[in-house]
């Protein structure tokens, strides 16, 4: 038997990126209207923490948001805490920016100036940003 199996696409886990915030109706604003996720789930007071999962139905991924009860999460340490998103549509990037501009959220200059290039930044109420990238992952 070898080390490593071979893992079908079906097979993978869901992955959950997971941080705190102070504000999480800011980014119910942000990740829900501005990215277009859905809020999959929400919950209040477990063991001192509020938070709400969003993504998108059936998708193996999705993003935890959770506020401990008396404590601060501050904002991200450096403007270079990126999700980036690629996409390699021409109209599927231009509605994407356009859905964060609606929501009220501008673009930013990006710390790393590859990203300008080719994509658009946005800054989330807690700094972490979010770029997306008009052209298709090849690696």
């Amino acid at each position: 038997m070898s080390a490593t199996k071979d893992i079908s696409l079906s097979r993978f886990p869901t992955l959950r990126v997971a941080r705190a915030s102070d504000d999480l109706e800011a980014l119910l604003q942000f990740y829900g209207q501005g990215l277009g996720l859905t809020l999959l789930y929400r919950f209040q007071d477990h063991e001192g923490f509020d938070g709400m999962m969003l993504g998108r139905p059936g998708a193996p991924y999705h993003f935890e948001f959770t506020r401990a009860h008396e404590h601060d999460a501050g904002c991200a340490p450096t403007q270079d805490n990126l999700l980036v998103f690629y996409l390699p549509d021409a109209a599927e990037w231009s509605a994407a920016v356009g859905r964060m501009r609606k929501a009220g959220f501008d673009p930013v200059t990006s710390f790393n100036p590859y990203w300008d290039r080719g994509g658009a930044t946005f800054e989330d109420p807690d700094g972490y940003r979010v770029v997306f990238y008009q052209a298709a992952w090849t690696g």
